[in-house]
């Protein structure tokens, strides 16, 4: 997991920051990044692609990569903001911050996907770099576990739509209580045109 650090730390970049989103897909709440730099040549036991992780795990591992981590930042943009310039550059929008905001200046970035931020330091884009990349999956762990506990939040002020259960992504529940209560104002609306069509039609 620490092919891509080295690879890069061989080329004279000494803070290399990893960074990943998570809440691209999901019908409500904002979206999140992290960008983490890690100790050179450090492995945590278990940290990989969060989407592989158990919610315990994921809880566990973010206590220890935010006491490990050199620098961490986690960031978002919001509801407004994705319906606004879209989820792509909302993405971006969030990754940027996490980057900028770290209390150490990262060097080089590394970027889990197939698109980067515009950024003042050299980037790269990494597809899958979640299960390939120590210090972007550190970062997939503390962007999921951020978003989900948000979501817990917001669960408790919008008791009808059970967040709870799904994170605001569109399992059935979801969609059933969209339809049922309809939209509230953290719902994406550009996500619910298909949803909200078919309620109209039905």
């Amino acid at each position: 997991m620490l092919e891509y650090e080295k690879l890069y730390g061989a080329q004279g970049f000494k803070a290399i920051c990893g960074v990943d989103e998570a809440g691209r897909g999901p019908l409500a709440g904002p979206v999140f990044a992290a960008a983490v730099i890690m100790p050179e040549g450090l492995v945590i036991d278990a940290v990989t692609d969060s989407k592989k992780l158990t919610e315990k795990k994921r809880e566990a591992l973010f206590e220890i990569i935010k006491e490990k981590a050199v620098a961490y930042c986690i960031a978002q943009a919001s509801v407004e903001e994705i319906e606004e310039m879209n989820i792509l550059n909302a993405d971006m929008l969030a990754m940027k911050r996490a980057i900028e905001g770290l209390s150490h200046k990262a060097d080089f970035a590394m970027i889990d996907g197939n698109k980067t931020p515009q950024l003042d330091i050299p980037c790269v884009a990494i597809v899958k770099g979640d299960a390939k990349s120590e210090s972007i999956a550190a970062a997939s762990i503390l962007a999921k576990v951020s978003r989900d506990r948000l979501m817990l939040e917001l669960a408790e002020k919008y008791p009808q739509y059970l967040f709870e259960k799904h994170k605001g992504y569109g399992t059935k529940v979801h969609r059933e209580a969209i339809l049922e209560y309809g939209p509230c104002e953290i719902h994406r609306m550009s996500f619910l045109k298909k949803i909200l069509a078919e309620k109209r039609n039905g």
